[in-house]
């Protein structure tokens, strides 16, 4: 998962526009962009266009249904897992026992509907609220359902009473900065994909193409997107380069040859383990992404 696009569930228009965007997730969305009096609607739109899409796009479908916390969830549930989506994301998820909770749910409504258990994934966004920063350790292990784990900071911001996200020059302030890490730390943990948080300002495409590096470079392996303008620069910040990949498969290659020993030279450069693992991992994202040369 590179770009992840979140598109209205109570749009046709914009659905269709969002399944055009080149996306590897869709997400469709039943809670933040949908109004409390159209929730009903927006269920019977967006089951009715994830089983048509299902079959006819190269887009992997998710569904954000409401938190647990609303009492809406098994409604959204209840509508959309007919429909046969990929996966569900879970927003303001607490803990990994939220995720226990929904996997729960999940089983039931997969069973009643002639799937086979697990086949649908979860993706939670782990810090929404105060509690689910605090517990971001606790997703190891909690499903084999989870496919990764994400941030949000609009929520949280909400939640703690900040008034801002980011200073004057644009970076996250210290809580955010921390609900960040600690996002990266807690999928590494969960040997599951990090996935950053969406840029608001979709027309600051500058700026939004450097947060797509910094969060490359520091462990993350995709970004959510809120606009089909942000997919392309998230595809090729998430792309591995073909010099990147060279690289990585020079050392993965000495390591093999030489017996798989604690460190080999390369071209008067010593590398250890870490480089080896680090270079394993971005074999295998490219190949997910089918730029591997």
């Amino acid at each position: 998962m590179r770009s992840l696009l979140f598109v209205p569930g109570d749009s046709e228009r914009k659905l269709e526009k969002g399944i055009a965007a080149g996306a590897d997730v869709v997400i469709v969305d039943l809670e933040d962009s949908v109004a409390a009096a159209n929730k009903a609607a927006a269920r019977a739109t967006a089951a009715g266009f994830v089983s048509s899409q299902r079959h006819r796009t190269g887009s992997v479908i998710y569904v954000r249904v409401n938190d647990l916390s609303t009492g809406l969830t098994d409604d959204d549930l209840s509508a959309l897992v007919p429909a046969k989506p990929d996966g569900i994301m879970l927003p303001k998820s607490n803990s990994g026992q939220d995720v226990q909770q929904l996997s729960a749910k999940l089983r039931v409504h997969e069973a009643e509907n002639g799937l086979p258990d697990g086949a649908i994934r979860i993706l939670p966004i782990i810090t929404e609220t105060a509690a689910g920063v605090l517990a971001a350790a606790s997703y190891t292990g909690t499903s084999a359902r989870l496919s990764g784990l994400t941030w949000g900071a609009e929520d949280l911001s909400a939640a703690i009473g900040a008034r801002t996200t980011r200073d004057r020059s644009g970076r996250y302030t210290d809580v955010f900065r921390l609900a960040r890490t600690m996002t990266i730390l807690a999928a590494s943990a969960a040997e599951v994909a990090p996935i950053d948080t969406v840029f608001p300002d979709f027309r600051e495409m500058a700026a939004f193409e450097k947060e797509c590096r910094e969060a490359e470079r520091d462990g993350f392996t995709g970004k959510m997107a809120i606009h089909p303008a942000q997919v392309p620069v998230i595809n090729a910040a998430f792309t591995p380069s073909a010099e990147a990949v060279e690289r990585s498969r020079a050392i993965v290659d000495a390591f093999a040859a030489a017996g798989n020993p604690g460190v080999v030279g390369i071209d008067g450069k010593m590398y250890d383990r870490p480089h080896l693992r680090l270079a394993e991992r971005l074999l295998a994202r490219a190949k997910a992404t089918g730029s591997s040369v």
